[in-house]
């Protein structure tokens, strides 16, 4: 799919760190606001802590660092990854640096109290795929036993799906604020995970029933380039 300079465009970067985990981790969640706060063509932007292995684990793991941009244009977003302080940083200093471009297909929710693709046009659904899936929720304080307990056996179902190609679980803060980021291969299989397998359709209906988000957020994108 090709993306023309003036369309707004999301980004997802996943960092890994070998060595001092922890120090270059802490130092980005904390020194990178000012510079995104500046950035031009930026409209929306997270700075997020990753858990351990591949999905939600109230555990941080210290040597990941990930952030979620949303840019006017894939001009400004080329801009930042090539000329930033902040690109260049994590470039010479992580072991491993993983980017995807992607375009939202669908989606419904707010995150911090917005929509954060409200001026995008939804792209066209990619056949057969691959796809990228977003879930994030900020989950009252009262429900944080019941989302723990729920989590183990959705989190090994999820594995298991052979249509999954990679996931990462992440989060703006410890526990309150959690998110999933999924990488499938087709539409189907994602479907079919969210609701006709036993243990997700289960937890679905709870946080329905049980009120346990005050805000979430769902989406669908079609990844057009990763590095």
């Amino acid at each position: 799919m090709q993306i023309l300079e003036h369309e707004p465009i999301v980004a997802f970067t996943l960092a890994r760190y070998s060595h001092r985990p922890g120090v270059a981790t802490l130092a980005h969640l904390g020194l990178d606001r000012l510079p995104l706060q500046r950035t031009p063509g930026l409209t929306f932007w997270r700075l997020l802590g990753v858990g351990r292995g591949r999905v939600f684990d109230p555990h941080a793991d210290l040597q990941r660092y990930a952030f979620f941009t949303v840019w006017n244009s894939y001009a400004d977003l080329k801009r930042f990854e090539t000329h930033s302080r902040m690109m260049q940083s994590i470039q010479r200093r992580a072991a491993e640096v993983w980017t995807v471009h992607m375009r939202p297909v669908r989606w419904h929710g707010k995150w911090g109290g917005r929509d954060p693709f409200a001026a995008m046009t939804p792209a066209p659904a990619p056949e057969p795929g691959p796809w990228i899936i977003l879930t994030r929720a900020t989950i009252y304080p009262t429900k944080i036993q019941a989302f723990l307990a729920a989590v183990p056996s959705v989190a090994e179902q999820l594995l298991q799906q052979p249509e999954l190609i990679n996931s990462v679980g992440v989060g703006e803060a410890p526990l309150l604020y959690q998110a999933t980021l999924s990488l499938w291969r087709t539409l189907p299989a994602v479907t079919s995970f969210a609701y006709s397998r036993d243990n997700h359709a289960d937890v679905v209906r709870r946080t329905r029933q049980e009120g346990w988000y005050r805000e979430e957020l769902f989406a669908r994108f079609r990844p057009v380039a990763s590095a």
